[in-house]
């Protein structure tokens, strides 16, 4: 009886943690329907304003401009204010992003809509992964964190799926304005999450954290975890300062953590994420139906491949997976650019085209991906952790802005081959970058993390 009822403590510890995941990680699901949805609205609400190439350029990278200046302050109103309060208010901000979007009189209204949809991206980017990584037991962090990807994928999915079911009658305001639902959900399961230990324990209440270890752990003595955070907590009992990374102990996290934004942008990726349909297009697939079904395809290889990684990632490790998957979106970006390099546009060089973005976007779902939002919540110490984390998101989105800004008229000015090509040799930089700096964290504890941190100072 005394081995039945701790099986069943233990699978309740197991499913609170996981339900807070998953809750959790209908920030990403935000994150991603509010990315994806564009590729589709913008076939439309462009010749409703009449926009020019740069216009809609603006457009769409409005969301990033956003997203970049919610990153770099996440980390900060995290800290004051906590992860769950956090969280909350950055599902009312999606759903009034989203509300805004679907009423838009003017091109101007959407872009404002856009850059407070992306303040809320910004937001989850930089906090929901921290949340997770401080709420997950040390051996399931890894999945764990990476529901956070998978999250976006599926919600890039659902953008591509409902931009179809609306293609026939041109309803762009509902592709924007559908995303008050899942932010109704996401705000409403926050609220009944708990805070994360560290947080608590960093503001002074260690009743309330070790009760809430003892809510999401699968044993009875928490004692052990609880005085690790709590040593880590007494080695900064202030909150970090930005300046506080360019110390010689953080350094190399710092390099690690923005080196991967700046990649995992650079390579390509959003291109595929915003753009599409338009890629799609050019290559052959006329209709709007039809390049947007075939966009929808290449987000459930998202989906599945980050899945796949998910369920790897704890197994294999962290750096064994990046180097294969950027490899792969190597060998994928030279491919397609050939595609365009051919003389002839046909049914069959399009198809191939297809088949090329989506074997690109499976590595890159397997590799920088998830990966990059797994370390960027791993490799720095508490005091720092979420300031960091908003440092490296903030030039995610930055990356990510300039890419979205410069890809049509990248297009326009050398043609979609040289393009593709100039994204391939980005993802072979990428690849020796994380051959050399990126490390491993596999099965070892944040506090186990932070402190190897701290030998490296000392040696």
């Amino acid at each position: 009886m005394q081995n039945s009822a701790t099986a069943q403590a233990k699978t309740g510890h197991r499913t609170f943690v996981y339900l807070a995941a998953i809750f959790a990680a209908l920030g990403g699901l935000l994150f991603g329907y509010d990315t994806g949805v564009i590729s589709g609205a913008e076939l439309f609400f462009r010749n409703d304003f009449t926009l020019t190439t740069f216009a809609l350029e603006v457009i769409v990278s409005g969301v990033l401009a956003g997203a970049a200046f919610g990153a770099l302050i996440g980390g900060r109103l995290a800290d004051l204010f906590g992860r769950r309060k956090l969280l909350i208010a950055t599902a009312i901000i999606f759903a009034a992003g989203a509300i805004l979007c679907a009423l838009a009189p003017s091109a101007v209204i959407l872009a404002v809509g856009r850059i407070i949809v992306g303040l809320g991206i910004g937001l989850s980017s930089s906090g929901v992964p921290v949340y997770i990584s401080e709420v997950a037991p040390a051996d399931a962090r890894g999945w764990q964190v990476s529901l956070f990807q998978l999250a976006i994928t599926v919600g890039i999915l659902l953008a591509y799926l409902v931009d179809y079911a609306f293609a026939g009658i041109q309803g762009w305001r509902w592709m924007f304005g559908l995303a008050v639902i899942p932010a109704a959900i996401f705000g409403t399961g926050m609220f009944f999450l708990p805070e994360s230990p560290r947080w608590l324990l960093r503001r002074g209440d260690r009743a309330a954290a070790r009760a809430m270890l003892a809510r999401i752990r699968d044993t009875g003595d928490v004692e052990t975890e609880l005085r690790e955070i709590e040593q880590s907590v007494t080695k900064a009992p202030e909150s970090g300062r930005f300046s506080d990374l360019l110390g010689r102990s953080l350094r190399p996290a710092l390099v690690v953590g923005i080196g991967l934004a700046i990649f995992q942008q650079i390579t390509g990726i959003n291109t595929v994420i915003y753009y599409a349909p338009l890629i799609i297009q050019s290559a052959g697939i006329s209709s709007a139906s039809g390049a947007i079904l075939a966009t929808a395809g290449i987000g459930a290889v998202n989906v599945l491949m980050t899945i796949f990684s998910m369920w790897l990632i704890d197994r294999q490790g962290r750096r064994p997976l990046l180097l294969v998957g950027i490899g792969g979106m190597a060998v994928t970006l030279c491919l397609l650019g050939f595609v365009f390099h051919a003389s002839h546009q046909s049914a069959g060089m399009a198809w191939l085209a297809v088949i090329s973005m989506m074997a690109y976007v499976g590595s890159f779902a397997i590799s920088l991906g998830p990966i990059f939002w797994l370390l960027i919540s791993e490799i720095y110490p508490l005091k720092i952790r979420n300031s960091a984390e908003g440092v490296a998101a903030t030039f995610n989105w930055g990356a990510n802005l300039l890419v979205t800004l410069t890809f049509l008229t990248l297009v326009e000015t050398l043609g979609p081959s040289r393009t593709f090509w100039l994204y391939g040799l980005c993802a072979i930089a990428a690849g020796l970058f994380s051959y050399y700096f990126v490390p491993e964290t596999k099965g070892r504890t944040l506090e186990e993390i932070e402190e190897s941190l701290h030998i490296k100072k000392a040696v």
